[in-house]
């Protein structure tokens, strides 16, 4: 695989639904240009693209694979994206490349939610879009009903190149000159044509449509033809940096590489997949870090297809390459000179909507499933690892149960880690509803010096979030220096309440009588005087469970929004209102978090996987008794069994 100029480049990532034959077209590029001999199956694990050991168990694509294909003197990089809805932030990666974007579409099956996820990331990220109807030679297929489907369902620009009248239509109405010219002339000269059908790709006024069947080979040739030709160079495009500045493709510039992908292979060590989006990369070149303010000597520098490896010399700006062991980078970075620091705007991956509590299978081996999990989190960065200090429960989020379980998968296959699921604590919170006027006294004599501690506390409700503390004492019934005590017994008892075991939130507390002993009272006799009067106090001030409430911003296709706020009342929500965003809708609501452990498989059931969601912390509400009965036993019942 040698290396290209950046004119004979063109990088393009592959979406669609899953099994719409993404990676067997892969196959049959590479058959055709003679890479391989034979064209390797999906079923049979053994493509090019799906190489991984869990990808060729599984029978999908789960991370992207660069696979350049080399047609008549120009290099097709392809990105290979997974058609699953959890791995929407493999998909985004790829596309932060500023690469175009083709669209994968099963024949037999025509539009498909995935079609329509991978039509709305393209928009996003403003992609240059083509769309190819693969499986043409199935039985029964009518292709142009598929092709009005498409165009139904994304709209006029969706041409196919041999329908002169449509592309020259489209093309008019992306360019003021150009339509000028067609009314005039009624039509377009060849070379109008080929300029505007060139602006009109570049912008999304057209989206060619092509026809194929990856198995047979079946127009092959002149969809690769049609993506040398109509793909726009590297050079027509400019990356966006953080610092509001625009980065053109020049082999001449300075350099720049852009991180796109990082794999975290347990024997040959971290590879990153890098765009070079400006200058001309050498191995052994030294760059800088902005994110991590560290330097990084490039070692190994090499092109990839698949797994297979090969050692590049020189690369040009534009072209898709592979480093191997960076120490200070991460997917999303940039790497530059240090005398000219620029960093490229950073991936908008999906915040995790599901979460499972995990721990090892082996007690021991927490601090090696944490390790494990950490490597693969340099892979995936749309999971994340959190260790709730409260409930003392390690929790994986991501975008669905089957994204987690292949980290799961993978935990046990790459690092020897067996890890279980357990159920899911809530940290639930106690505080009082009503009043209290209590005594809290510590008297203890024994031969020697004693403890002497005796406070009067009004306890009552606050709109403080923690403790609201103050006294009222006079006469000096406590002696000013063990007031401090007081409090701080008071802090430390918040910790953990008498009903659950809970942390306690919103008490005011009034100090406002007490006694003291001139040689047996001290510090901790007034603590342990505090903390006595906090126990009783809160136990006669009606205390109550409180649950955390999450907020909900749920974006659905019009069609379903019945059925989401019909599902309110199953997860005890409550609707907050909805707005318009786009084609979709987005419905406010608010629901306790122990009800959404499963929300994002209940709502991709209910939304044929069209919809999606965000979760974020509202503030913390009353339990329900019957629920609160239910979780202080529970309490009390694991009390028991320590």
């Amino acid at each position: 695989m040698k290396g290209y100029t950046s004119d004979k480049i063109r990088n393009i990532v592959l979406l669609g639904h899953q099994g719409s034959g993404k990676t067997t077209f892969l196959e049959a590029g590479l058959l055709n240009t003679k890479v391989i001999s034979r064209l390797g199956k999906v079923e049979d694990g053994n493509t090019v693209s799906d190489y991984e050991k869990m990808e060729i168990e599984k029978g999908f694509t789960i991370s992207q694979t660069i696979v350049p294909v080399e047609f008549k003197g120009t290099k097709l990089n392809f990105i290979d994206t997974p058609g699953f809805f959890d791995y929407a932030g493999e998909a985004k990666a790829a596309l932060s490349t500023g690469a175009a974007a083709v669209i994968m579409v099963d024949a037999s099956a025509g539009v498909q939610v995935g079609t329509e996820k991978a039509f709305e990331l393209v928009k996003e990220y403003n992609a240059p879009t083509f769309f190819i109807i693969n499986k043409i030679d199935k039985d029964n297929i009518n292709v142009d009903n598929v092709v009005s489907a498409i165009q139904s369902q994304f709209g006029s620009a969706c041409v196919t190149l041999d329908d002169r009248d449509a592309l020259e239509e489209a093309i008019a109405s992306a360019d003021e000159e150009l339509m000028e010219a067609y009314f005039e002339n009624g039509g377009l000269t060849d070379e109008q044509f080929a300029q505007g059908l060139g602006l009109g790709i570049n912008s999304g006024d057209v989206m060619p449509i092509f026809k194929m069947s990856a198995v047979s080979g079946e127009g092959i040739e002149d969809v690769l033809d049609s993506l040398c030709k109509y793909v726009p160079k590297p050079e027509e495009y400019v990356t966006a940096t953080k610092e509001d500045g625009d980065l053109k493709c020049d082999p001449n510039g300075d350099l720049v590489l852009y991180i796109f992908k990082t794999l975290a292979d347990p024997f040959l060590g971290k590879i990153s997949y890098a765009k070079v989006v400006s200058g001309t990369l050498k191995p052994g070149a030294d760059l800088y870090n902005p994110r991590s303010e560290k330097a990084e000597k490039l070692g190994s520098v090499f092109f990839v297809r698949g797994k297979n490896q090969e050692m590049a010399d020189s690369v040009a700006a534009g072209d898709l390459v592979a480093l191997g062991k960076l120490q200070f980078t991460k997917t999303g970075d940039t790497l530059c000179s240090k005398a000219k620091q620029v960093e490229v705007v950073e991936i908008n991956f999906p915040k995790p909507c599901f979460f499972v509590a995990v721990e090892a299978a082996d007690k021991n081996e927490d601090e090696k499933m944490a390790q494990g999990l950490i490597k693969l989190m340099e892979e995936d960065p749309t999971f994340v690892l959190e260790r709730n200090a409260e409930t003392h429960q390690t929790l994986l989020g991501g975008q669905g149960d089957m994204q987690l379980n292949i980290i799961k998968a993978k935990l046990k296959d790459r690092y020897k880690v067996d890890v279980v699921t357990v159920p899911q604590k809530i940290a639930y919170r106690e505080t009082i509803r009503g009043t209290s006027d209590v005594q809290g006294k510590h008297k203890k004599q024994s031969g020697g010096a004693g403890q002497y501690g005796d406070v009067h506390i009004r306890f009552s409700p606050s709109q403080e979030p923690g403790l609201e503390f103050s006294e009222e004492l006079f006469g000096g019934s406590v002696p000013k220096n063990y007031v401090p005590a007081v409090e701080k017994g008071l802090l430390e008892c918040m910790e953990k309440g008498p009903l659950a075991g809970c942390k306690v939130q919103n008490i005011k507390a009034v100090l406002y009588d007490g006694s003291y002993h001139e040689v047996d009272s001290n510090e901790v006799s007034f603590k342990i005087a505090a903390s006595l009067a906090f126990k009783k106090g809160i136990v006669e001030a009606n205390p109550v469970l409180l649950e955390p409430i999450m907020k909900l911003d749920i974006t659905v296709p019009a069609d379903y929004v019945g059925d989401v706020i019909g599902g309110m009342a199953s997860i005890r929500g409550t609707m907050l209102g909805q707005d318009q965003a786009g084609s979709n809708i987005v419905v406010h609501a608010e629901a306790p978090q122990s009800e959404l452990f499963d929300y994002a498989i209940k709502l991709r059931q209910m939304t044929q996987a069209r919809g999606s969601f965000t979760l974020e912390f509202s503030r913390y509400d009353v339990l329900q008794p019957n629920l609160a009965e239910k979780v202080i036993a529970a309490y009390k019942k694991e009390q028991e069994e320590k």
